[in-house]
């Protein structure tokens, strides 16, 4: 990760997700004075927490095209997940 300070660009740019970043400028420019550093670290942390799921994204991608087995300590959650999306399509969220 960079040790490039946090600014509104960077976490536009960060979240990745053109929709996601609307809503954040869109509250961004909307939030009066006093409210402004609470949205920006409340967006601060979405983007750090979205940066490192790409980052990890990325490794495992990498892991997987090298031939590689999960890292060490890896939990498959993959039967919990599938479970949980079947109970959500049962009770017709999804």
């Amino acid at each position: 990760m960079s040790d490039q300070p946090w600014t509104i660009e960077r976490i536009r740019d960060a979240l990745r997700d053109p929709d996601l970043a609307q809503r954040f400028m869109g509250e961004i420019n909307t939030a009066p004075a006093h409210h402004l550093l609470h949205v920006f670290a409340r967006w601060e942390l979405i983007a750090k927490n979205r940066q490192a799921a790409f980052t990890e994204n990325q490794e495992i991608i990498a892991r997987e095209q090298r031939g590689e087995g999960p890292a060490e300590g890896s939990i498959d959650v993959t039967e919990r997940i599938l479970e949980e999306a079947a109970r959500i399509r049962s009770r017709g969220a999804a």
